[in-house]
């Protein structure tokens, strides 16, 4: 990579402003942004994403080793100290994209609809400069995980000995957030981000005609009616003060307005932020489905999938982040009462094994995540890249001042 010599602009006056020692070179780390954002490619098929990654970070002196077909574990050591993790993610979505840049995906039906492309530039923007500076003790792993959009890379790194053979002290991630000023940070102490679980259904009952429907026992109509009994789980069975999201998010069944199907099927997606919640969505939601076809004449076959829990941060990670955060930019750009959200990151798996925090980045306004005309805000690189420089430098030497 060739390193520039020109400054792009600062944020605004509110907002957190990119120290010179990254700005300086930050219109390297937004093409390259641009060059993953065109060849966007799905979990566990990040090749060509995998292996340009491998090739900056072997040249910038990182030992890079390759875990889970598509993951890349980089380490770079200096001198005794403790082990410190900082998590990016590669892969993209089967979406079509809207945008009409001229960077926009060249691979059909893919799309870097997450943003996941510029949490690459901003931890590579990072590992350059700190493979420059040098200026901690210890060890830096920086992990670039394939396949979080189906929640399987995390555990699959884990599985291939991540931790294990690459130990770690402490792990943090961070992702981009559509809504929130751009490059203002919100942390999160305990639950951040909620687990998930799927559920599919397919209730079973006689087609007829439509003229006819004493003759049949109509799976319409028992989906129907399960749909708006499924809400009692959050309405009636949950605390108030607890949260569940419990969504029917598709539904399925006949073909002709005269004919009274077979069968409906249902997916569902269930979320939750205590294991109490959880288990009592994955508890009731089947029986509920299941009970109220069998008032109706009809039966349910429910399948539940689990999917992984909710991301939750160390209290003492979470402060340490936050107060690097104040310290490099100033309370101002820290968000005060920030919120957990309800969607859901395979982070979480790493957080069972070290403790660790994630952390949220605002992407300013513009399309919600997994929109075909998202777009990840390039100004937010250089303020995220340097809250990385300045986590390291103080997870791994107690405070240095780059």
């Amino acid at each position: 990579m060739t390193i520039a010599a020109k400054v792009t602009a600062p944020l605004g006056a509110e907002g957190p402003r990119t120290p010179a020692w990254i700005a300086g070179r930050i219109e390297d780390f937004v093409a390259l942004r641009h060059e993953f954002h065109a060849a966007p490619e799905l979990a566990f098929h990040e090749v060509q994403t995998s292996a340009r990654i491998a090739e900056l970070l072997t040249r910038w002196g990182y030992q890079v080793r390759r875990l889970a077909r598509t993951g890349i574990v980089a380490t770079l050591e200096n001198g005794d100290g403790p082990a410190l993790a900082i998590r990016a993610d590669i892969d993209a979505l089967p979406i079509a994209e809207t945008t009409g840049l001229p960077f926009a995906s060249t691979n059909a039906g893919v799309m870097h609809a997450c943003g996941h492309d510029g949490h690459m530039a901003i931890l590579l923007a990072a590992a350059h400069h700190l493979s420059l500076t040098r200026r901690f003790r210890g060890t830096l792993r920086l992990i670039f995980q394939p396949a979080e959009e189906i929640g399987a890379g995390a555990k699959a790194l884990l599985e291939a000995g991540l931790f294990r053979d690459q130990p770690v002290d402490a792990i943090f991630g961070l992702h981009n957030w559509p809504g929130v000023a751009a490059g203002h940070f919100g942390f999160v102490e305990g639950p951040a981000m909620a687990a998930v679980d799927k559920v599919e259904a397919v209730i079973r009952g006689r087609g007829g005609h439509g003229a006819e429907p004493h003759l049949a026992i109509d799976p319409v109509v028992a989906a129907a009616h399960a749909v708006t009994a499924l809400q009692t789980v959050v309405a009636r069975n949950t605390d108030p003060r607890e949260t569940a999201v419990v969504t029917v998010a598709s539904i399925h069944g006949g073909a002709a307005s005269n004919v009274i199907p077979d069968r409906v099927e249902l997916a569902l997606t269930l979320r939750s932020f205590s294991d109490a919640v959880r288990d009592r969505l994955r508890d009731r939601v089947p029986a509920i489905i299941d009970g109220v076809s069998a008032s109706l004449g009809a039966a349910a076959d429910v399948v539940l999938t689990p999917g992984f829990p909710s991301v939750v941060n160390s209290v003492e990670e979470t402060r340490l982040i936050r107060r690097v955060a104040v310290e490099r930019f100033g309370a101002a750009a820290v968000l005060e009462g920030f919120a957990p959200r309800t969607a859901s990151e395979d982070f979480a798996f790493y957080l069972h094994h070290r403790p660790g925090s994630f952390v949220f980045v605002g992407n300013g306004d513009g399309p919600a995540l997994h929109s075909p005309d998202y777009r990840f805000n390039d100004d937010i690189i250089g303020p995220a890249a340097a809250l990385w420089v300045a986590l390291a430098e103080r997870f791994l030497t107690g405070g240095a001042d780059a």
